[in-house]
């Protein structure tokens, strides 16, 4: 028996890149799961991103948060790379652990300048932790800007 797919949509206006282009070895050979890349169509201003899942808040940190969607399915959203080295500057939370959202929630402002003037990596994986490379596929079109909202990637979960 099949579950009910999960649709993951764009968290943000942005690049879809393939993970293996991530500058981060944990991320690009999807040690924490399968997954796609976003890189920010802009550095300056803020950037917000959205619930690109509805769910349960499982976790959140100023440069990452974590939804659960149920069925033991979890989607990461890591905003640049080795952006926890910032402590927070850059990033304001509007969520906390625990909260419901819906997809499309306001979850993070993000300054991608900061990171960027730090000299950090600006690739975004969205993550789907630790699912089976056959049940996660990619719909976005790699190489193309997505717009919030935008499906990324179907998570299909077969019942044990």
């Amino acid at each position: 028996m099949t579950l009910e797919p999960v649709i993951i949509a764009a968290p943000f206006t942005a690049m879809a890149a393939a993970m293996s282009y991530v500058p981060d070895e944990v991320f690009a050979s999807n040690i924490v799961g399968p997954g796609i890349a976003l890189i920010p169509t802009s550095t300056s201003g803020r950037v917000e991103v959205f619930a690109p899942v509805s769910g349960v808040v499982a976790a959140v940190f100023p440069h990452a948060f974590s939804i659960d969607v149920g069925d033991s399915r979890n989607v990461l959203v890591h905003l640049g790379i080795d952006t926890v080295e910032l402590r927070g500057d850059g990033f304001e939370l509007h969520v906390s652990q625990g909260d419901t959202v819906e997809r499309g929630d306001l979850m993070i402002s993000w300054e991608p300048s900061v990171a960027e003037q730090a000299g950090y990596a600006l690739h975004c994986p969205v993550v789907a932790v630790q699912a089976e490379d056959s049940g996660f596929d990619i719909v976005a079109e790699l190489g193309q800007p997505v717009t919030v909202g935008t499906p990324l990637a179907v998570w299909r979960l077969r019942e044990a």
